[in-house]
């Protein structure tokens, strides 16, 4: 037999047991997780559904979380949607005016992260119906994307676990009256400049591969320059002037579809991940670069590929993190853009947000009532 056909064989039969084992270790996810939510009390409680119209199954969602509630007998029920002007924070507000015991976020991760914003701090659970595009911290979190049933379920049940909020705030913006709220990766640079220039329909079509389509065009864009002052957890600082660099980002969640971008970042550990990013020598440096990330999701450790010529991936952690840049530049929160900054501050609320999930442990178990 020629020895590309024999390739051939091989490559397809590789591929074959691949795909069985992933779909086996998805049916067993699935079961595990049925027997999982088949032992949970429901909570009849207040509940408030913030949802995002915007989202193409929204309306579909909202009747069957009517259907699901109606089917559990849970009769406290109110649904709030964001609109241009109102964004999932003032919603959020809006049902704790209303006496609400869980705010429930229907949409995507912006829709999360906001919401998110408006909890952080006050005891009330936050539950989570993915119906984004990514759906990035429901993933982190172990929540269902795929299953609505099943993540209705985990948000109108017991079993709560306490995580950290990220917080970018912009210095320079004398009207804030707040720090934007992040669960995942806030950053500024690059990713904020490739998230900007994703195309919508795109992202629509392809869903996160858009990104890198956006990535592509922006790989020569400017470097970008400034003073970084890091706190460490223990209270000291370190600071580096005339910091080169082409993205900085901060992460309290570091995976991502297919990969680990901080292998490090755990989400209730009252610290942030702090990625500092930088190439050279073109594309030979951004290749170094997807090494480097192929590298550490392989591995699992924060670290770079020992092949690497022409990048750095500066990876510190620290409660908080303040950069002045010698010109504004896009800054992103957990992919909602946010107005060009030259004056942040990044920072952590520990354990402030009580978030329900499927699998809850002990040691971070938030109040039996929530």
């Amino acid at each position: 037999m020629p020895m590309p056909v024999i390739i051939v064989i091989v490559v397809l039969a590789v591929a074959a047991v691949c795909t069985s084992v992933f779909f086996a270790v998805r049916e067993y996810k699935r079961r595990r997780l049925a027997k999982q939510l088949d032992k949970r009390d429901d909570d009849q409680v207040h509940y408030a559904f913030v949802i995002n119209p915007s989202k193409p199954q929204a309306e579909q969602r909202k009747q069957h979380i009517q259907e699901f509630c109606e089917a559990k007998h849970l009769t406290q029920i109110e649904y709030i949607e964001t609109q241009l002007d109102k964004d999932g924070r003032a919603c959020a507000l809006e049902a704790l005016e209303h006496g609400a015991d869980v705010v429930v976020a229907v949409g995507g991760d912006g829709t999360v992260r906001t919401v998110a914003s408006a909890l952080s701090g006050t005891g009330h659970a936050l539950g989570i119906i993915p119906i984004g595009t990514g759906n990035l911290f429901a993933r982190n979190m172990g929540i269902p994307v795929d299953d609505i049933d099943a993540a209705l379920t985990v948000a109108t049940s017991h079993g709560s676990r306490l995580v950290d909020v990220g917080r970018l705030t912009l210095l320079d913006d004398e009207t804030a009256d707040h720090g934007h709220a992040f669960l995942i990766i806030a950053g500024i640079g690059f990713d904020a400049v490739m998230i900007d220039d994703t195309d919508p329909e795109l992202k629509k079509n392809i869903s996160w591969l858009a990104y890198f389509v956006s990535g592509v065009k922006n790989l020569f864009a400017p470097k970008y320059k400034g003073d970084v002052t890091i706190t460490s957890a223990d209270g000291s600082t370190h600071t580096t002037h005339g910091l080169t660099f082409r993205t900085f980002m901060a992460g309290n969640c570091g995976q991502i579809p297919v990969f680990s971008l901080m292998p490090d970042a755990v989400y209730d550990d009252g610290i942030l991940d702090y990625e500092i990013i930088d190439t050279s020598g073109g594309l030979i440096g951004w290749a170094n670069l997807f090494g480097d990330v192929l590298h550490q999701t392989i591995t699992g450790k924060a670290q770079q590929s020992p092949l690497s010529t022409n990048s750095t991936v500066d990876q510190i952690q620290g409660v908080s993190a303040e950069i002045k840049l010698e010109k504004p530049v896009l800054a992103q929160v957990d992919g909602d853009m946010l107005p060009e900054t030259q004056h942040i501050r990044f920072s952590v609320e520990r354990k402030s947000l009580c978030v329900r999930v499927p699998e809850a442990h002990e040691a971070n178990t938030a109040n039996v009532n929530q």
